[in-house]
């Protein structure tokens, strides 16, 4: 083998160094979030926080890829200014095959630098419900116009079709990705993530900080999914289970009252009643229906208490059951924002049957006589041993005892009944 000659050396060297001087810069990375769910504060904030890492991380691009049936207005309206004002470029990515971005989800999409959608997937029923059943026509037309307009505004800001996101609201219309794209909703479709980035190289966008090309070949992709802390905040924001976890505090707390020193049952009921407290606070909580779910309370509470033939607890079941579907106000939210009547109506019934039932056998058994020591011996009854003049004996159980005679004389052999102890001398009755 011949030695590489030192004019050949040369040449190599200064090859290297011509590479890579003329070779491109680093491509910047690709940051990923993921939404599975309902839009809630927990989620807003997974964004936030998504958006400023990517920032930190100098990110190119951030893709959002959405699967949900809506959420919280108040939660959408942060995200979709988070969207508008960011400096790195938001991607929504409606996936996978079979997803969906309904209600909040539209808003959300639309509020993307570029939209995009998955084979399989569809978009839209935007219009705003009541979450406790039909609202009168003045709240509904109040919601239904505020909604139009907050999404005429994004439309008109993202340069989409502004006459069907309005009707996406108002008439509540939902369409396929093909349809989407037919309509200039989103700016294509993607059969996947790979699709997704090829399509996006070379392609110019408008930020908040201005426009910005993107090079996503060969970019490398950071997944960043939901944190625990943001998992946990986002399952206590979901209405049912903020509900039950409310339950479990009374339930906890009304035993640890009545069973002083048992411990766990009252610090169990002060976490579970703080930790729904705290989703009570991320959602739109309508304190009349608060109010009624107390008053239920109270009154099973009463029914103990007071002999009302069960109209109490008529009362109490009513007013827990409306208190319970009146829990959250109408007018600031979704669909999604809801307590299910599956959980409603197990819950009344177990809290209907804790209070009166359980609770109840419980204070009977604390009002009941002593069943140990001399004092179980009140009420028992036997037959007089001998005659009673005031005193004699009896016997009780088989066993005989010194007794008096509180009327005077008893008669050997009559039925008695122990009425009063005093010492070991039982004062007794005939039966």
């Amino acid at each position: 083998m011949k030695p590489i000659s030192a004019r050949t050396a040369a040449a190599c060297v200064l090859f290297v160094v011509f590479a890579a001087l003329t070779a491109p810069a680093d491509v910047k990375p690709v940051h990923v979030l993921t939404i599975d769910g309902a839009i809630t504060p927990a989620v807003s904030d997974y964004l936030r926080e998504g958006i400023s890492r990517a920032r930190s991380a100098n990110a190119q691009l951030v893709i959002v890829e959405m699967n949900t049936p809506g959420g919280l207005l108040k939660s959408t309206r942060s995200i979709v200014t988070d969207f508008l004002t960011s400096p790195i470029p938001i991607a929504v990515y409606v996936s996978p095959q079979g997803a969906q971005a309904a209600s909040a989800g539209v808003f959300i999409t639309l509020a993307a630098n570029i939209a995009v959608m998955s084979p399989g997937t569809n978009i839209g029923a935007a219009h705003p419900v009541s979450t406790q059943g039909q609202m009168d026509s003045v709240m509904s037309g109040k919601v239904t116009n505020d909604a139009a307009a907050f999404i005429r505004s994004i439309s008109e800001k993202r340069k989409r079709n502004v006459q069907w996101a309005e009707d996406a609201v108002r008439k509540s219309v939902a369409i396929t990705e093909t349809e989407a794209l037919r309509n200039r909703i989103i700016d294509f479709v993607a059969v996947n993530r790979a699709a997704l980035l090829d399509s996006l190289n070379g392609r110019s966008v408008t930020t908040d900080a201005g426009t910005v090309t993107l090079e996503t070949k060969g970019a490398i992709v950071e997944e960043h999914s939901m944190g625990w802390a943001f998992q946990i905040l986002n399952m206590l924001s979901d209405p049912n289970v903020s509900y039950i976890l409310f339950l479990i505090g009374i339930y906890g707390l009304f035993f640890e009252l009545y069973n002083p020193g048992a411990v766990f049952p009252g610090v169990a009921g002060v976490i579970a009643i703080i930790l729904a407290l705290y989703a009570f606070q991320t959602m739109p909580v309508n304190y009349a229906g608060l109010a009624l779910i107390v008053t239920g309370i109270i009154l099973f509470i009463l029914e103990i208490k007071i002999t009302s033939y069960g109209i109490l607890s008529i009362g109490g079941i009513l007013a827990f059951f409306f208190g319970s579907i009146m829990l959250f106000k109408s007018d600031s939210s979704f669909d999604v924002v809801r307590v299910s009547l599956e959980v409603i109506i197990p819950a009344v019934l177990c809290t209907a049957a804790f209070f009166v039932f359980a609770l109840g056998a419980g204070i009977k058994a604390q009002k009941r006589a002593p069943a140990l020591g001399l004092q179980s011996m009140i009420g028992e009854e036997g037959v007089a041993f001998t005659d009673l003049s005031p005193d004699g004996q009896v016997k009780i159980k088989g066993e005989y005892w010194n007794a008096a005679a509180e009327e005077g004389f008893i008669e050997k052999n009559a039925e008695i009944v122990v009425r009063h102890i005093s010492g070991l001398k039982l004062g007794v009755n005939k039966k």
